[in-house]
């Protein structure tokens, strides 16, 4: 059961009309012993692959298998505003809606005229979900329970955290402790290593195991594009012809790309 009816696509919202896209938003909370979650995806998404919609599925596997969470239809937050902004945000929501019946695209840090630090995404989610929502509605269906917000990425991220000098102190305080973090692992990446900065924050962190290891990347899948090289299978289809009809991650493609950034930038 949904929360609100489909609203506008997030690919043509601007800041003017932009909308919280709550629509796959639970109305109710179904398990009265578990506390309802929200994951909230980090990623450039260019372009967005299967492995990135998997790890919403592996998360809320986790979730259910060994916590005490019970997850509710997430968004993805697009960032990298100035590299293919609005082709990005359209290639995530058509991976979104086509393929998943739980997964939605929040706009809102692509529209932002600036960058957008981490922390300041989550308490976007946090102030729409909890403040302006007040929550989910419990299963007793007489009161509202606050949601938790946690940030879901690959191993990659965490181990930037991890990297003195990288992240701000303050920002890893209120992302890390605050919201907390689901982890998957990626090949080739030192998990152990990744956290070793990171142990005091290590019960909010949980790192989740590849069962089927995918290593499919954005990169690879650009590599195989500049290639002319099929990337049938690896990515949605329908983000497949969005890319074939914009001509995008060719060489021709990534020039006009690069052009418009230059544009924006002196803009």
């Amino acid at each position: 059961m949904t929360n609100e009816a489909a609203p506008q696509a997030a690919s043509v919202m601007t800041l003017e009309n932009y909308r919280f896209p709550a629509h796959r938003l639970l109305r109710q909370q179904s398990d009265p012993n578990r506390i309802p979650l929200v994951l909230v995806a980090c990623g450039s998404f260019s372009p967005i692959t299967y492995l990135h919609l998997r790890m919403f599925e592996m998360a809320n596997d986790y979730s259910r298998i060994n916590t005490r969470y019970e997850v509710c239809p997430t968004p993805i937050r697009k960032l990298d505003w100035r590299s293919h902004g609005t082709g990005k945000v359209r290639m995530c929501e058509l991976a979104a809606e086509d393929t998943s019946s739980w997964l939605m695209v929040d706009p809102w840090e692509a529209l932002q005229p600036d960058y957008m630090p981490t922390a300041k995404v989550l308490d976007h989610f946090e102030h729409e979900i909890n403040q302006v929502r007040n929550g989910i509605l419990s299963a007793d269906g007489e009161t509202r329970r606050p949601v938790k917000i946690m940030l879901l990425a690959g191993a990659d991220l965490i181990g930037t955290m991890s990297t003195p000098g990288v992240w701000a102190e303050k920002d890893l305080d209120h992302i890390l402790g605050n919201f907390g973090a689901m982890i998957v692992e990626r090949s080739g990446t030192d998990m152990d290593e990744a956290l070793a900065n990171l142990k005091q924050w290590e019960d909010n962190i949980h790192v989740i195991t590849q069962m089927i290891q995918n290593n499919v990347s954005s990169t690879k899948i650009r590599l195989f594009l500049r290639r002319d090289m099929s990337v049938q299978y690896l990515i949605p289809a329908t983000v497949i012809q969005y890319i074939d009809q914009h001509r995008l991650y060719t060489d021709d493609g990534e020039a006009k790309s690069k052009d418009k950034d230059k544009q924006h930038v002196a803009n």
